[in-house]
């Protein structure tokens, strides 16, 4: 016979038999039954974080690093409201959430209650799946859902709403083992003759080339598309989220496309005759103006989603399936045919690219006292072996750091792609170290993304978690400051961040170790002190050029060919 639960114990028991680690979370009037399960059991981790937004990009944090979904709790009202940013951020990139929100008594929907707001009308345009549930005999069937709906096909999150009434309502708990939908039955195996196709048109190409994204993380399709990479002998780039699906140590990576992407990686796309795009959506800073892209391509799509399939550009050979699986079956079709593997030291195709990389598109200026913020990212990547988790901000540091570290393994570059929300970078880390306790995680942020959610620093501290923050301190909002350098004849319009804080002392205010660096020779040492105190966090305050920008750059209304390289250049143009 089954128990007999309330809908709070409902609530707890189906996230405990779903595998949950961790609920993000804070508390309100609304959820309050569903709080008062939570202490009363000790298998579901509640991790209280100090604003909503912070629930949600912690949440994220962990989804990226783990390939589960993040679980986020909040009450109604402002408590789901402020959940908004970190849901938009989520659905954007593609990231498996399931955001629990409370409400209102189901009596007082509609009758503008005390913190009463349609979460459900508010979320609509930024989730995968929204549910509001109105019987507390469709609770656990409807967790089942989400969590089917966000971890499936492409992720992304989904909202549950639970009034406070069906918290409190009693009924059988049944949790059920598998869930089907009529409506949502996402594809998974490619078509074959597709997929022949697609092998047939790599095997009679002469300038290749392949572009990933996201999605071959997302898929865990990394092991395969190495395989797959190494034994076409082709060039590959990795778009912004794509980062380390393909490892950027190995010769056959040129480095990332797009808007700052390097000068090589954008010719070679430029120039491809057939491009072999993967789990890539085409997007804008990829592309640049859609007129000029890879004008003489013909192109391969692989991806789960049938809508992202010329969405934005125009494909030649779509593939709609699991990446992994794809992989798996073009490579061998590759194999049974008479494919000859093109060799790095002697194909045209590789002595054209190595003569663009020559140019060396990601070179500054070195030598100087004052710090480079591109060397300090440097040094990070030399005192933790290559090997940590990097959570970013968004801005010029976000940028430096996805062009300077060198990411060799998915699922440790940990950045907000597409909705490119800053004070993601601290809450993101937080739910990287609560699922890899062991591992260096480091932030890079700059100085105007990280006051956005600093009160999380009290999350660190409550809960012992050792992050390192590397804030690249140049006193301006850095990314809008270059595009009004560069566009606005220098009007720098309430970029200069003025009235800042002492950030070591406002680290130890929290009770975290803060370290000032404002000599590039201290560098390296300063790091080398951080990473030493495994237990403690530390905040890293490197005071950096302010006149330093990111280059290479496309500017708006240009192709992947039209890149500014260097000051000089863009002086020129």
């Amino acid at each position: 016979m089954a128990e007999i639960l309330r809908g709070a114990e409902i609530f707890v028991r189906s996230l405990i038999d779903e595998g949950v680690e961790f609920v993000f979370g804070y508390p309100g009037g609304a959820v309050l039954h569903i709080y008062d399960a939570l202490f009363q059991q000790d298998k579901v981790k509640h991790i209280l974080v100090r604003h909503e937004q912070g629930a949600t990009h912690a949440a994220d944090g962990y989804a990226r690093s783990t390939g589960r979904a993040g679980v986020v709790l909040v009450t109604s009202g402002p408590g789901a409201t402020n959940t908004v940013t970190g849901i938009a951020t989520a659905h954007m990139d593609s990231i498996p959430m399931v955001v629990f929100t409370g409400q209102v008594s189901t009596a007082l929907i509609g009758n503008d209650a005390f913190q009463e707001v349609d979460c459900i009308g508010i979320t609509r345009p930024c989730v995968k799946h929204n549910f509001l549930v109105e019987r507390v005999e469709d609770l656990a069937t409807t967790i089942k859902k989400a969590f089917f709906i966000a971890t499936s096909g492409r992720p992304g999150p989904v909202v549950v709403d639970i009034p406070k009434d069906i918290t409190a309502a009693s009924t059988e708990y049944i949790y059920p083992a598998q869930i089907s939908m009529r409506s949502y039955k996402p594809m998974t195996k490619g078509h074959t003759g597709q997929i022949k196709k697609a092998a047939e048109l790599i095997k009679n190409s002469e300038r290749p080339m392949v572009y990933t994204g996201g999605g071959v993380i997302l898929g865990n399709a990394s092991t395969e598309l190495t395989e797959l990479v190494r034994f076409l002998g082709y060039p590959i780039t990795n778009t912004l989220m794509g980062l380390g699906a393909y490892p950027s140590s190995d010769k056959q990576f040129v480095g990332m496309l797009g808007m700052h992407g390097t000068y090589e990686a954008n010719m070679a796309m430029h120039e491809c005759d057939v491009l072999i795009a993967i789990g890539a959506r085409f997007d804008d800073r990829v592309t640049g103006e859609l007129d000029k892209f890879c004008p003489d391509a013909r192109i391969i799509h692989i991806d789960i989603d049938p809508s992202s399939i010329s969405k934005n550009v125009k494909v030649d050979v779509p593939i709609v399936g699991c990446v992994s699986s794809i992989l798996k079956e073009l490579l061998d079709q590759i194999k049974q045919s008479d494919f000859m593997k093109m060799e790095i030291s002697s194909h045209p195709w590789w002595e054209q690219i190595d003569k663009w990389r020559k140019i060396e598109c990601l070179k500054y200026q070195k030598g100087t006292d004052v710090i480079k913020p591109q060397a300090v990212i440097e040094a990070l990547h030399q005192v933790t072996d290559g090997d940590a988790f990097v959570t970013s901000d968004v801005g010029q540091h976000q940028m430096w750091a996805a062009q300077f570290y060198g990411f060799d393994k998915p699922r440790r570059w940990i950045n907000s792609g597409g909705l490119g929300t800053m004070g993601f970078g601290l809450p993101a880390a937080m739910g990287v170290q609560l699922a890899f306790p062991k591992e260096k995680v480091a932030c890079v942020t700059g100085e105007a993304s990280f006051v956005m959610c600093v009160q999380e620093l009290s999350t660190c501290l409550q809960y012992g978690l050792p992050i390192k923050i590397i804030n690249l301190n140049n006193r301006y909002m850095g990314m809008v400051r270059q595009w009004q350098e560069f566009f606005y004849d220098r009007r720098y319009s309430h970029s200069y961040m003025d009235a800042l804080p002492d950030f070591v002392k406002l680290a130890e205010s929290f009770g975290h170790i803060g370290i000032r660096v404002e000599k590039s020779g201290d560098v390296k040492d300063a790091l080398e002190e951080a990473f030493l105190r495994q237990d403690r966090l530390v905040f890293l305050d490197f005071v950096t050029d302010q006149t330093e920008n990111v280059y290479p750059m496309i500017a708006a209304g240009k192709g992947q060919h039209e890149m500014h390289l260097s000051p000089q250049d863009r002086e020129l143009a």
